[in-house]
């Protein structure tokens, strides 16, 4: 039950986040924040439209980038770029990073504080001021390790 709360807790407060920034809220904004809040996946656009085109004929592929394009706008989502392949978003507002599975692409989350330490250690031995940083990591998930 916490988990339900915690994403109705997040949609919520997003919904409020919108809203303080003059957004409209549609019932098709709704819709893609809530699929993007309770994802446990890291969608494509197209991964949303496909979930939500049923409740929604009328909504195109356009309005969910759209959508997504806003919700980066006001720092809701990130968008993963991963080489050729399509972009995925992630509404996790805790700050992480990414193992990506080399067979299937599957993208997990994982958290590790102390790289934070090597964020300001790299601006403090290079004099840069130091604004983020991407980390990857790849290797092969236990789904496709069991195929093997």
């Amino acid at each position: 039950m916490k988990m339900v709360d915690d994403h109705h807790d997040l949609f919520s407060e997003s919904l409020e986040t919108l809203k303080k920034t003059g957004v409209r809220i549609t019932p098709q904004r709704k819709a893609v924040l809530n699929y993007l809040v309770e994802s446990e996946v890291h969608p494509t656009a197209d991964d949303i439209f496909q979930s939500l085109s049923s409740d929604f004929p009328n909504m195109s592929v356009a309005t969910v980038y759209n959508n997504l394009k806003l919700f980066k706008q006001t720092g809701l989502v990130k968008e993963l770029t991963y080489g050729d392949a399509s972009s995925r978003f992630d509404f996790n507002s805790v700050p992480h990073y990414h193992i990506i599975c080399s067979e299937c692409g599957k993208i997990t989350d994982f958290q590790y504080p102390a790289l934070e330490e090597v964020e300001h250690l790299a601006g403090l031995v290079t004099d840069y001021e130091v604004s983020h940083h991407r980390l990857e990591i790849y290797g092969v998930c236990p789904e496709c390790q069991k195929e093997k």
